[in-house]
């Protein structure tokens, strides 16, 4: 039985989520960070272009964030820290900040 967090994978993703909404800067941040992948993203032959969109802002939303640990050196609160990270499903996050996008902002990505 999958369990859900407020509409969310679990409480971690939902968690990452509402701090990085909650802050304007660091909101606007991530949504120009979507815009931006998505008029970098081809298509490949098994992934469309919003899928190549999503699994590199997933990536560079785990990669920022975790660079970004407070408490870098091996002990509890890191483990504890880590672990909770470990639970994040990135790919979800990715793809809400990919379906603000307005139509409008998908043909400028482009062009």
């Amino acid at each position: 039985m999958t369990c859900r967090y407020n509409g969310w994978k679990n409480y971690e993703t939902w968690a990452v989520s509402l701090w990085l909404d909650n802050d304007a800067g660091t909101s606007e941040y991530w949504r120009d960070a979507a815009r931006e992948v998505l008029a970098g993203a081809e298509p490949t032959s098994q992934f469309t272009r919003i899928e190549e969109a999503r699994f590199s802002l997933a990536e560079r939303l785990k990669d920022e964030l975790e660079e970004g640990i407070p408490c870098p050196d091996a002990g509890l609160y890191t483990d504890l820290l880590n672990a909770a990270l470990g639970e994040v499903d990135w790919d979800e996050i990715a793809a809400s900040y990919l379906e603000e996008i307005t139509e409008d902002e998908v043909l400028d990505a482009v062009e």
